[in-house]
């Protein structure tokens, strides 16, 4: 099987709507693979018990358990958000967590922060940005386009931890928040989802015109996604 005609395509941005495992093996070396997939948890991702919450029911990519095993298998290196609820994975000396609350001991129906396992980084780190519910330091306003959808501030942290990725890939890209990341600091990305109304929806975020950033991301170069080198490694901090 060769690749699929993309989804979705613009200079240094691919979009596949396909299972990942249909894709992943003839996909070119990526730098760096940054991904926030289904945890096998059985998420219930309704929020009816919220005032004007959505009633989305259980989540029914997230039932069974998640094999991680096909991302391995690309030995990119990789940074999986919910590393902590697979079992398979090696061990790693840098874990991410992400803290989302705004004081210790809030009184709140969701989990204090989120874990990312790592085969790049050389020390555990950490991100503080408030994400719980309406309380947010940013995109403050919008609902959330998945019900697992992480802050597009977190996302550029994580790719700023590995400066030399110039070609990013997100296997389980959902609403496409790994994408947008990455056009707004000027790196090339993949994404493949297997739910086509994401795909449509990462286009429609991918379109908007850039909001500035601060400090101001450097202007993309506008080069094929496939032939053009990425970034130099840089062989600092993870």
């Amino acid at each position: 099987m060769s690749l699929p005609t993309p989804y979705y395509e613009e200079p240094g941005i691919v979009i596949y709507h396909a299972d990942c495992r249909d894709i992943l093996p003839h996909l070119p070396k990526v730098d760096l693979v940054l991904t926030d997939p289904p945890y096998g948890i059985s998420y219930d991702a309704s929020h009816s018990k919220y005032r004007g919450g959505i009633d989305r029911g259980i989540a029914a990519w997230d039932i069974g358990p998640f094999d991680p095993s096909p991302v391995l298998s690309l030995q990119s290196e990789t940074i999986m958000w919910g590393g902590n609820c697979f079992s398979s994975l090696p061990p790693s000396v840098g874990w991410l967590a992400w803290v989302k609350t705004a004081r210790d001991g809030a009184d709140i129906r969701q989990a204090d922060m989120e874990l990312a396992w790592t085969n790049c980084i050389r020390r555990p780190r950490v991100f503080h940005h408030l994400w719980i519910g309406a309380y947010r330091e940013s995109e403050s306003g919008f609902r959330n386009w998945h019900p697992t959808q992480k802050p597009e501030a977190l996302m550029r942290w994580c790719l700023a931890l590995k400066p030399g990725a110039g070609l990013v890939l997100d296997p389980f890209m959902g609403s496409g928040t790994t994408l947008v990341a990455a056009k707004q600091l000027g790196r090339r990305a993949i994404g493949i989802e297997i739910e086509e109304k994401y795909c449509a929806i990462a286009v429609d975020r991918l379109r908007q015109e850039m909001l500035p950033l601060e400090p101001a991301p450097p202007e993309p170069h506008q080069e094929s996604l496939y032939d053009a080198p990425g970034p130099q490694r840089s062989d600092g901090e993870g």
